[in-house]
């Protein structure tokens, strides 16, 4: 309906505008900026744009538009009446093709042949060819994840478009159906098309042309600006509370961690907005429950003394929050600059984190007032340490501020974990490279039990942010499902039977499928502790190659989890694949996403890749068929590959004595440049931390590791290399000079 509606009213509008102004201007020699709109009038600053530098190449009326410009790499052939214009590489390929069909005030088409990648978080597909895509935030149905749209596309082929200046959001609105459309992508095969609902008929967007998809990344970076780092924690395991039994059982559960030696790094307490008994109220003024927290500062020192981050939960907020930084003065809980002030006893407690709930009806203005209070609040509190916080909403360009997202409220369902895959992949191409869910599934459906549970843990254990969540709270510990008993329930769910019946999926209301409780022989499964050790104990050894890969994610905007086709663009079941992705660069990662599951099918791309668990070697270019059970998660590394260990931690700031191992996949040449800093400081900005580049020389079998920088000279470390697959290493003192070592 709405599509029908929308043009009409573009042509309308067309009829009483102004005349238009083309204007063309080169960002990098691989990004140009197009802009439409009326003469001698400036579009608005894009909150979702960084600074950068803008070359304008030529300004004028669209009827006067030159047949041709040379922007960098990229050439642009122009007609008019339509207005076309055609983007180029050098060599002639084509990169895009741009009609305003409807002359410069209507809409916009532009090719999409092959799939198509982006648009935000949400949806269920990887693919978004053929999908009708309108800009607006919320929820989809609970066997999918939260919407958060964004105006960033790309396709496999090395094109991507950024379209800048849509319309802020109305205040007060909570989804996408009060708010209606800010514009919509309305995709099939071979043409797609963009409509806005600008009154002036403006348009400013960017287009992209690579020779390789992952070229594109870093030009996104430069005009949406890059992530800051996270501290070290923030790449360790989290475990969620709900409602708690008081101070006893919060140090219960800390002391667990400790005793069965599963390895954590935080502990996260919810609000008693949504629970019956939290850390306290989570709204200004915040007040901490005495029954669960006693002495706070006390409290917090001692999970500290554990080796715990203390995460807390908050909702609600001033409906027209705003501002431009918590430095600036603010009067009235609206600005961010009050608002931060009603956090900070509570923060002065020892708290580490945030956790920030709804926001789905704040303005775009509003969601990054909230999001760059939650990164200058903590960081002006305490100078130089790194801040963190996980949001459920965001708006494009609001990942500056270092906020992560998460998935929103997923039913506990094999749906729900399939559409976990494509979500966080379309999210890290095209709002931020730091995406989680809530492992174990938030909703309690029917289709809870341990083998699900145990799934979405493996998954969650190759996701930036590794934390369970979820409604019968004790079913998310490690060791809940073998503890007899559910733990409490919620939601005014007293009296209600303990085993859900069918209903709508997803609805709100059904309260007896949101409060179901496994049956009491589905409690008592000791296989579950012993395998959620084994994935939080891979985690924790992945620890450089993962603090590595956050460093290439801030850096370049390369996600840490990655769709095939960034790497291998031309290879079709790649391109395709939207169950499957690479860990980094070298792990490609196939989560078991259904039930009873005894094989997983999984595209293996071309080159040589060694099974992680067995060392046994498959030929890519093909599709493989791995046996499972339910400890088996498969993955993957290319040959090529080095892969640092470290010896398993408790907690990312635990001093370990053995060395990390370095592990080589022979087969092909291959490098990794491991990353480390202080973990908790911003003296990275500065200083780029320590690089250290290592090699491996397939066919003379010789091992390289050198400085990449001058900070790595300084470093002096033990490594222990082993070539797999195989128990033979070899010990390797590095001093802070080039070694080489031949490996026979």
């Amino acid at each position: 309906m709405y599509a029908l509606v929308f043009p009409a009213i573009v042509l309308l509008a067309a009829a009483l505008l102004p005349a238009q102004e083309l204007s063309v201007a080169r960002i990098s020699d691989h990004t140009l900026e197009i802009r439409i709109g009326p003469a001698n009038k400036e579009p608005p600053p894009s909150p979702m744009l960084a600074d950068f530098s803008r070359e304008e190449l030529w300004r004028g009326p669209v009827e006067t538009a030159p047949a041709q410009l040379v922007c960098g790499e990229l050439r642009l052939e122009m007609a008019r009446s339509p207005l076309v214009i055609r983007v180029l590489r050098k060599d002639g390929t084509l990169v895009q093709r741009l009609s305003w069909y409807d002359g410069p005030r209507g809409s916009m088409s532009f090719k999409t042949d092959g799939p198509v990648f982006g648009l935000g978080e949400g949806g269920g597909s990887l693919d978004r060819n053929g999908k009708f895509q309108p800009m607006m935030d919320g929820y989809l149905a609970h066997d999918s994840t939260t919407r958060i749209t964004s105006p960033v596309l790309m396709g496999a082929r090395g094109w991507a478009l950024v379209v800048a200046g849509l319309p802020d959001w109305p205040k007060g609105r909570r989804n996408w159906r009060e708010a209606g459309f800010l514009g919509e992508f309305d995709l099939r095969e071979g043409q797609g098309v963009f409509r806005n609902v600008h009154g002036d008929g403006s348009t400013r967007l960017f287009v992209i042309g690579a020779d390789r998809p992952m070229q594109l990344m870093p030009e996104l970076r430069r005009l949406m600006g890059g992530a800051p780092m996270p501290p070290r924690w923030a790449l360790g395991y989290m475990q969620s509370h709900r409602t708690l039994a008081g101070w006893g059982e919060v140090t219960q559960v800390a002391k667990s961690f400790r005793e069965k030696r599963l390895p954590c790094d935080a502990l996260i307490y919810l609000s008693e907005v949504f629970c019956k008994s939290g850390w306290g109220n989570g709204r200004a003024p915040f007040a901490w429950n005495a029954g669960n927290f006693p002495d706070p500062a006390t409290n917090l020192a001692e999970l500290r003394g554990l080796g715990f981050k203390t995460v807390l939960h908050v909702t609600g907020y001033p409906a027209d929050l705003h501002g431009d930084g918590v430095a600036q003065a603010g009067d009235g809980g609206s600005h961010i600059a009050a608002y931060w002030r009603a956090h900070l006893p509570v923060f002065q407690s020892g708290v580490d984190g945030w956790w920030l709930d709804d926001g789905e009806e704040l303005t775009t203005a509003g969601r990054m007032a909230r999001h760059r209070m939650y990164y200058e609040g903590p960081l002006q509190a305490r100078p130089g340490e790194r801040p963190w916080g996980l949001h459920r909403t965001m708006t494009p360009g609001a990942h500056r501020y270092g906020g992560w997202i998460w998935s929103g409220d997923p039913n506990t369902s094999w749906a729900a974990l399939a559409a976990l895959v494509p979500s966080a992949l379309n999210s890290g191409v095209s709002l931020t490279p730091f995406w989680g869910s809530d492992v174990g599934g938030f909703i309690c459906t029917p289709e809870l039990s341990a083998e699900l549970y145990v799934r979405w843990f493996q998954l969650g254990a190759f996701s930036p942010s590794f934390r369970a969540h979820g409604r019968n709270w004790h079913l998310r510990l490690p060791w809940g499902w073998n503890s007899g008993a559910a733990g409490p329930r919620e939601d005014g769910l007293a009296g209600k039977p303990d085993v859900g019946v069918p209903g709508k999926k997803g609805d709100y209301a059904n309260v007896y499928e949101e409060g179901f409780v496994p049956k009491p022989s589905d409690l008592n499964n000791p296989e579950v502790e012993p395998i959620c050790r084994k994935y939080l104990e891979l985690r924790y050894r992945l620890l450089p190659y993962n603090y590595t890969n956050a460093r290439e994610a801030c850096d370049t905007g390369m996600p840490m989890m990655r769709a095939l086709w960034l790497h291998h663009p031309d290879e079709a079941e790649a391109v395709r694949c939207g169950d499957a992705f690479l860990w980094g660069r070298d792990l490609l990662v196939a989560p078991v996403l259904s039930k009873a599951a005894k094989e997983r099918r999984v595209y293996l791309p071309r080159g040589q890749w060694f099974d992680w668990w067995t060392g046994v070697t498959y030929e890519g270019g093909r599709e493989v068929v791995r046996a499972v059970d339910l400890a088996t998660l498969p993955l993957f590394v290319r040959a090529g590959s080095i892969i640092p260990l470290d010896p398993v931690r408790q907690h990312t700031a635990e001093a370990v004595t053995e060395p990390t191992e370095l592990r080589v996949y022979p087969g092909a040449d291959g490098e990794f440049t491991l990353y480390e800093d202080d973990g908790r400081t911003l003296d990275y900005v500065a200083n780029d931390g320590s690089r250290l580049r290592m090699a491996w020389d397939d066919a003379a079998k010789v091992f390289t590791i050198e400085p990449a920088n001058v900070a790595a000279r300084a470093v002096k470390r033990s490594f222990k290399l082993r070539l797999m697959p195989g128990d033979r290493t070899m010990a390797v003192e590095y001093l802070g000079e080039r070694l080489t070592l031949s490996v026979k």
